[in-house]
C-alpha cells in the first residue's frame, strides 16, 4: 500500500507567490530585436515563448518499509538558506522517527489481536506562499495514518527572516495574538461563514448552539502571510483544520483577508515596513 498525500493547499495567497505557476517569467523581446523590424521581433518573441521553462523540483525524502510509508517534501529554494534547510532535514528525521515508533506499537497490537497490520503513514508537503526580498513565507500540509478510522490532516506555516536568519511564525510579527485577532476577526468570520454555507448548502446560524456554527479565533489557527506586490506582505491567510470550524467531512477551510490599516497597527513596529495595504 502506498501512502497517498492529501491535496496541497491552494490558498489564494499562493496565487500571489513568487513560486506560483501564474507568475512564471514571461518571455520578452530584446531591444535589439525591436530595432531590426517587426518580423524579426515577432520571430524572436516566438522563439522565446517556445523555449522550455526550467522546473526546479522540490526536495523529497521518501522511505517505505513494511512498517510505514513516509514522504516529506520542501521547496528547493530553501537550500539558499542553510539554517532553514537544516531545520527541514531535522524535522523530517523527527517525523519519521516518531512514525516508526507508532508503527512498531501498532504492528505489535495487530499481532496480539490476530488481525492484519496495515502500514502506518506520514506525509508532509511544504510549499512557498511568497518569496519577498527580506522574507520567505511557507505553508505545509501534513497527514498521518496511525491505524484509526481515518487519516489525521493538519496544516502549519512559517516565515523565514532572511536578514536575521531566523525561523518565525507569522503571528510572531504581531504585537499579540489578541491584536491580530481583533484586526481580522470580522472579515475572517464573514468569509468563513460564506464558505461553510457553501459546503453545507444552508446559511450558518450563529445562535443554533452548534459549536460548528460559531466563529472561531483566527489567531488560534495556522496563520500564513502572502503578497500581491512581491515586495510586502499584503494578505493574511488563515488555515483551519478539520473539527475546528466544521465536521471532518467538511475538510479544511482556507480564508484570506487583506492587510488593512487595522492590521498594520497590530504589527510589531520593527516589522511594519514588511507589510503594506494592497492597492
Amino acid at each position: 500500500m502506498r501512502l497517498v498525500p492529501i491535496a496541497c493547499v491552494t490558498l489564494i495567497l499562493a496565487a500571489c507567490s513568487g513560486s506560483s505557476p501564474d507568475q512564471a517569467v514571461q518571455p520578452s523581446v530584446s531591444p535589439s530585436a525591436e530595432l531590426v523590424g517587426p518580423t524579426a521581433a515577432a520571430t524572436a518573441a516566438a522563439t522565446a515563448a517556445a523555449a522550455p521553462i526550467a522546473v526546479v523540483k522540490p526536495i523529497l525524502i521518501d522511505d517505505s518499509t513494511p512498517l510505514y510509508e513516509f514522504s516529506y517534501t520542501y521547496p528547493a529554494q530553501v537550500k539558499s538558506f542553510p539554517a532553514l534547510a537544516a531545520w527541514f532535514k531535522a524535522d523530517a528525521a523527527k517525523q519519521k522517527r516518531e512514525l516508526a515508533v507508532h508503527a512498531k506499537e501498532g504492528q505489535g497490537e495487530a499481532k496480539a489481536d490476530k488481525r492484519t497490520y496495515y502500514p502506518f503513514g506520514h506525509s508532509t508537503k511544504w510549499e512557498v506562499v511568497t518569496d519577498l526580498p527580506g522574507w520567505l513565507s511557507l505553508s505545509a500540509q501534513r497527514w498521518e495514518s496511525l491505524g484509526g478510522a481515518h487519516a489525521n490532516p493538519w496544516q502549519e506555516g512559517l516565515v523565514w527572516n532572511k536578514a536575521a536568519g531566523k525561523r518565525m511564525k507569522a503571528a510572531d510579527l504581531f504585537s499579540s495574538p489578541a491584536a491580530l485577532s481583533a484586526a481580522i476577526r470580522l472579515p475572517f468570520c464573514a468569509a468563513l461563514d460564506q464558505q461553510r454555507a457553501g459546503k453545507r448548502g444552508a446559511p450558518v446560524n450563529r445562535k443554533s448552539g452548534n459549536p460548528f456554527d460559531t466563529c472561531i479565533d483566527p489567531a488560534a489557527q495556522t496563520v500564513i502571510l502572502g503578497s500581491t506586490d512581491k515586495a510586502h506582505f499584503t494578505r493574511i491567510g488563515v488555515l483551519v483544520d478539520p473539527y475546528e470550524a466544521g465536521s471532518y467531512a467538511e475538510g479544511n477551510y482556507e480564508v484570506t483577508v487583506p492587510v488593512t490599516a487595522a492590521v498594520l497597527r497590530a504589527v510589531k513596529p520593527q516589522y511594519r515596513r514588511a507589510f503594506a495595504v494592497p492597492r
